[in-house]
């Protein structure tokens, strides 16, 4: 009679049981993650808006000086140039390159790309309507050369989908490849863009200076999350590609007599 003792059957089943509901829905991280995101950005967010709205005097006074400084500076060379800037951050030019972009990516195969694009622009989206719909913060007190969205003016919504899709695609771009001096052109022109829209908001007095920051913020926190998305959904389908195939394979302790 042999001394070892026979494993227990149950175990393995379990496990495999366990891993295989893992592999099966690798999304499911991802989405908690997302929810989580949503709920503390949208709350930092808000948090950040109201104090600067109803305590922080000393930096609604800045703003406004800010905003007349730009005004001060308006020229029609600039009224045209800003214009551009504003249009490569509109809802419209933002909706349908990010749509080129997925369809491209996803034509690709490139499944964490199209991740980081969906999500950032996602989580985005949905943390600048509800912030704009629970603070109230008007417009800057000048001219202003654009026509005023019905949303509030915290955050810059145009600041946050340039730095969400634009800096998404300098990531993209450059994620896994070498680096080539067209590559890096590409990418710094790429990084530019955020900027020049969030200045473009302020010279057309669309914006005070406080709400493109947090706008950027929104953007690269959304860009953020976004980025560990695509990580955990593609080390989650890599881990377990065929959980079945695994609970076949014969276990070494079987083998012991």
């Amino acid at each position: 009679m042999s001394d070892v003792a026979a494993p227990h059957p149950s175990t393995p089943a379990r496990s495999t049981t366990a891993s295989a509901r893992v592999g099966s829905r690798p999304w499911v991280g991802g989405v908690a993650t997302v929810l989580g995101a949503y709920i503390v950005l949208t709350a930092a967010l808000v948090g950040l808006g109201s104090l600067i709205v109803d305590e922080l005097s000393g930096v609604r006074r800045w703003d406004i000086s800010v905003n007349r400084w730009f005004v001060r500076g308006r020229s029609a060379g600039f009224d045209s140039a800003t214009a551009v800037g504003s249009h490569l951050a509109e809802t419209l030019t933002v909706i349908a390159l990010g749509l080129v972009v997925v369809f491209v990516l996803w034509r690709l195969h490139d499944r964490w790309s199209t991740t980081l694009v969906v999500v950032a622009l996602g989580l985005e989206v949905a943390v600048f309507l509800t912030t704009t719909l629970l603070v109230d913060r008007h417009r800057p007190p000048v001219p202003r050369l654009d026509g005023a969205p019905p949303t509030s003016s915290f955050p810059s919504g145009h600041t946050a989908a340039a730095c969400a899709l634009y800096l998404g695609l300098v990531v993209i771009l450059n994620r896994g490849h070498r680096r080539r001096a067209w590559r890096i052109a590409v990418s710094v022109v790429l990084a530019l863009v955020p900027v020049a829209v969030g200045l473009s908001r302020l010279y057309r007095g669309m914006h005070h200076p406080t709400d493109v920051f947090a706008g950027a913020l929104l953007g690269l926190a959304c860009l953020a999350v976004a980025w560990r998305v695509s990580d955990m959904t593609a080390e989650m389908t890599t881990a377990s590609p065929n959980p079945t195939v695994a609970s076949t394979r014969p276990d070494p302790e079987e083998s012991i007599a």
